[in-house]
């Protein structure tokens, strides 16, 4: 295994175990050290990828979503696009175990973003690409033909607030709120629009 490929899957290593440490206990408590452990490696060489715990933090939380969203798109060039923008509706709720840890540590960044004005302009940018990502997959659907026309942007903000929402409280474990209600409920918004079948497409 090349120098590269080994400093790679090091860094692959830190950050699944930095989603998780932070997603378990919360930033403010985490340790440098704690993270260390989680990956294996020691805490000289996570301090040699990541110099401090902020750092850290900001790439983590970019690695969640890059891994969701490659999870979503593996075959978006040739997938229906009302499968895939179902599946992105999936992914933007705490649909399973994987999706509630990314849930926490986006809670995790909008705590740390009202105290701080560093993470505040992260959690912008990183919202800004959430919001570009909705919306590619809006426009490839309107591009083929099997999307009717809408303003793209503001159906993206539309579904992105729903999902907001709606995970929220299933996150808060809400027994008037469900997954399928949730789902059922954004997807009709979509649907609509987008002159869709009401029934929400499945793999």
């Amino acid at each position: 295994m090349s120098t590269k490929v080994r400093t790679a899957d090091t860094r692959e290593r830190i950050l699944t175990a930095a989603c998780e440490v932070i997603a378990d206990i919360g930033f403010e408590k985490i340790r440098m050290r704690m993270v260390a452990e989680r990956a294996g490696v020691s805490t000289a060489l996570l301090h040699y990828h990541f110099d401090t715990r902020e750092k850290l933090f900001t790439e983590a939380m970019t690695h969640s979503f890059a891994h969701t969203a490659l999870d979503v798109e593996r075959d978006a060039q040739t997938a229906p696009a009302a499968v895939v923008l179902a599946r992105i509706l999936r992914s933007l709720l705490p649909a399973d175990p994987e999706l509630q840890q990314d849930w926490r540590l986006w809670q995790e960044l909008w705590a740390r973003s009202l105290r701080e004005e560093t993470t505040r302009a992260f959690a912008v940018d990183l919202y800004a690409q959430l919001h570009a990502w909705v919306a590619d997959a809006v426009r490839r659907g309107i591009a083929s033909g099997e999307f009717t026309p809408v303003d793209v942007d503001d159906l993206s903000t539309l579904i992105l607030s729903l999902s907001d929402g709606y995970g929220i409280r299933l996150m808060l474990r809400d027994p008037t709120v469900t997954l399928d209600k949730a789902l059922t409920a954004i997807w009709r918004q979509v649907s609509t629009a987008l002159g869709l079948p009401d029934e929400l497409p499945v793999e």
